[in-house]
């Protein structure tokens, strides 16, 4: 049996909903970031990184989203989370690198400026530069959806919870953007993924609310 563990909100999205699209049988294993459940030792045993998510097969352990991600789509190749066309197949790639590289490292000058300085002055200026990253880097993504119902398309693939993701974040508390409003095209890709069922599911497990 395949185990996700995942905080609910927490990057780990994308690999769960990942994960349901493919149908397949799979358990998961619910941390809570605040109280400090992945520095556990029993978690630590799992992913000596003290982060989510990770996915294990018996004794095989797999971190980092975007190698999950790729591994849930090839493994279930029956759920078309991956492209057949080589060049679709790199527009995935592309899209994940960006927004691993891009959102993600913004996104965690906000939530975690300690490690960026051991300055506790200077955690503020981290932050703002932060917000202004995203706000930047979200405008790039939000031409780039302009031209298609998908990230690659009219392929669903498993770019695009990896996109959901990053919107959900968009609208917390950290970023406070008017999704709606600032980024119409990211917003209407929120809204199309809201009304899958994999989805729905996952949300519903994880307490959080969809995309309106």
């Amino acid at each position: 049996m395949t185990t996700l563990y995942y905080a609910p909100g927490a990057c780990s999205l994308a690999s769960h909903i990942a994960l349901e699209e493919t149908g397949a049988p799979y358990e998961t294993v619910r941390l809570d970031l605040a109280k400090g459940d992945q520095r556990a030792a029993e978690y630590l045993a799992v992913n000596e990184r003290g982060r989510v998510p990770a996915l294990v097969d018996e004794d095989w352990v797999l971190t980092e989203n975007t190698a999950i991600l790729r591994h849930i789509a090839r493994s279930h190749p029956q759920a078309g989370l991956w492209p057949q066309a080589p060049r679709d197949q790199a527009r995935v790639d592309e899209w994940l690198g960006w927004l691993s590289t891009g959102h993600h490292i913004a996104y965690a000058h906000i939530r975690r400026a300690e490690r960026y300085t051991s300055d506790e002055t200077a955690f503020p200026g981290i932050q703002a530069k932060g917000v202004e990253t995203c706000g930047d880097l979200f405008t790039m993504t939000e031409v780039k959806l302009s031209n298609g119902r998908w990230a690659v398309g009219e392929a669903y693939s498993v770019a695009d919870p990896y996109l959901l993701l990053f919107w959900t974040w968009g609208r917390g508390p950290a970023l406070g953007f008017d999704m709606a409003e600032r980024f119409p095209h990211w917003t209407a890709h929120a809204r199309a993924m809201a009304a899958r069922p994999a989805v729905q599911a996952v949300f519903a497990r994880e307490g959080l609310k969809l995309p309106e």
